[in-house]
């Protein structure tokens, strides 16, 4: 039996594919098409996790001198020989990734910027050699290679020199491939030096990409596109490829096909369709592609079990703290929005296509508000559900592991807000404690009333549920006494909600329904069905419970219903 080639989780250096024998999504189409479109100056916004990294390394191992072909071998670049004849293998190539240049202040930041600038130029260590470079030439190739940047003009000018070293050599332009530009922006805005690190950024780009006859041409790429006038500034040479527009749209993310032919070759074609719910959905220009971070790793768990459940692999690698900026921020509005936005409808918003860090921090709320939707947008927490139209963005969650994200946020909100009414908080723990089953649909309502709810949409019913499972079992944990488990085996299924109170030998069954079109009856009497039919009470009754407080909890929008009966040992009342 053939032994199939590993999962690249993680693999960000193009070789690594042919020489570690790894499996390989084919985007060599993108050094053509760059070819044929590019302009000198190219910056392509993606969210993370989409493959920019590995783009940018598979250009610099098919443009740099001394490049080994053979890793293009039966890729689709190698259909277009003469493209091959004329490019591969025929350029200098600084290539370098800022998403390591951050700290706590601005020195740590530079300093890093500093390393990462020496650790490239040590690659060209081969131009002390040079019989084509001056003495002073060579020193000062030196200084770059130990980082020695006494003055920060020296720095600012650094790539742009190391540029004029490489055209002096070669005699040819030289390309120039940045990759996460606006990762120390990020950090820095974070931590409060951001007008210090866009000074930063600004000259250094503008020494290298402006007017500069050493660089044939450059790319770069980010998550968000930074505002021209903010660190771009004068820069006419300058080309943008965002997640709307057509251009390179197919290479960054997998697409249905890409997807399939992955599974199938796996054997797992079983789980096409919860792979596309959980990880599909994202619309870049006319192409809807998945999340290749989030395809890879689960490919490789169902490859070892192929039940194994969805995952959020997408939200566990990425910082998802600009969501719960959104929240905390929330007028009424926005929550209405984000209401039909988890409900599965869509949004129509007007985006600011160019943004900047400090745009989030506007005194007018509709401007804030404006800008966190866009950088929303930018970052894939939110995709377009259709072609905007006179710059309108019609905005919808794009997929079932984004939606979880928000769910969670959101119930970290809810809960925040609620228990920080101690009072009231307490009353609802005694109430689920004591059987108070009126109690605790009153303040359950209450508690709701004043939160996001679930609309009746499209959205699967089980997904619904799940929201309210959560809103409710947000509530219980934050009794840290109780032993509380979610979705635990009992009898002959898995009981959404069960907690034991030990010292008190009580317990409690929770079974949570989703009340379509407002049926709290029928919804309530299949809860209560479904833990009787099922002995979700046997585990507690097997753990020595004398009381056991069975809930059948009916949600509907924001509102609940709640039927009721409690089980005594050998002894059962209403």
């Amino acid at each position: 039996m053939k032994i199939k080639k590993k999962l690249p989780i993680g693999v960000e250096f193009f070789k690594s594919f042919k020489k570690d024998d790894f499996y390989y999504v084919d985007k060599t189409g993108f050094i053509r098409d760059l070819i044929n479109s590019r302009g000198s100056v190219n910056l392509i916004t993606r969210p993370r996790r989409f493959g920019k990294s590995l783009n940018m390394d598979m250009l610099k191992s098919f443009f740099e001198v001394g490049t080994d072909p053979t890793l293009f071998d039966g890729l689709e670049i190698s259909k277009e020989p003469a493209v091959c004849e004329q490019y591969m293998g025929k350029y200098p190539v600084i290539s370098i990734s800022l998403k390591d240049v951050e700290g706590r202040d601005f020195q740590t930041a530079y300093d890093m910027l500093e390393i990462t600038i020496s650790e490239e130029a040590r690659r060209f260590g081969f131009l002390l050699d040079s019989d084509r470079l001056t003495k002073f030439e060579k020193e000062q190739m030196n200084d770059l290679m130990r980082g020695r940047f006494e003055k920060a003009a020296y720095l600012h000018n650094s790539l742009r020199l190391l540029t004029e070293l490489l055209f002096k050599h070669y005699g040819i332009q030289t390309i120039v491939l940045i990759d996460e530009y606006d990762v120390p922006l990020d950090k820095a805005y974070q931590d409060g030096f951001y007008e210090e690190m866009v000074r930063l950024i600004r000259s250094l780009f503008s020494q290298v990409f402006k007017t500069n006859p050493n660089m044939y041409f450059a790319v770069i790429t980010g998550c968000l596109r930074i505002a021209k006038e903010s660190i771009f500034t004068g820069l006419n040479n300058f080309k943008v490829r965002t997640i709307s527009d057509i251009d390179f749209a197919e290479y960054f993310g997998f697409t249905d096909h890409e997807v399939k032919e992955m599974l199938s070759y796996y054997g797992l074609e079983d789980s096409f369709a919860q792979i596309k719910e959980w990880y599909d959905g994202y619309h870049f220009g006319n192409e809807e592609v998945y999340c290749p971070w989030d395809v890879i790793n689960q490919c490789d768990k169902l490859r070892v079990w192929k039940d194994a459940p969805m995952e959020a692999h997408w939200e566990n690698s990425s910082s998802n703290a600009i969501v719960q900026d959104i929240l905390v921020n929330a007028t009424e509005t926005t929550k209405s929005q984000i209401e039909s936005l988890i409900s599965g409808e869509t949004v129509e918003k007007v985006l600011i296509p160019e943004l900047t860090y400090t745009d989030l921090d506007n005194e007018d709320d509709e401007i804030r508000q404006t800008y966190l939707w866009s950088v929303l947008f930018a970052t894939g927490y939110l995709t377009d559900a259709g072609k905007p139209e006179n710059g309108v963005h019609k905005l919808a969650i794009p997929n079932r592991e984004v939606l979880g994200i928000y769910e969670k946020r959101i119930r970290s909100w809810f809960k925040m807000k609620i228990i920080s009414d101690t009072i009231q908080w307490k009353q609802f723990c005694e109430a689920v404690k004591t059987g108070n089953h009126a109690e605790v649909q009153r303040l359950f309502n209450e508690f709701m009333s004043d939160s996001i709810s679930i609309r009746d949409t499209f959205v699967k019913k089980e997904m619904k549920e799940n929201f309210y499972h959560g809103m409710l079992l947000g509530l219980l944990r934050a009794e840290g006494s109780w032993s509380l488990k979610s979705n635990a085996e009992s009898g002959d299924g898995y009981t959404d909600i069960m907690l034991e109170i030990l010292k008190e030998q009580t317990g409690c069954i929770m079974e949570v329904k989703y009340a379509e079109n407002g049926r709290y009856d029928l919804a309530c009497a299949e809860a209560m069905r479904q833990i009787q039919d099922h002995g979700y009470s046997e585990a507690l009754r097997q753990d020595g419970v004398q009381r056991i407080h069975k809930y059948g909890i009916a949600c509907y929008k924001k509102k609940c219903r709640i039927s009721y009966c409690m089980e005594k040992v050998n002894d059962i009342q209403k």
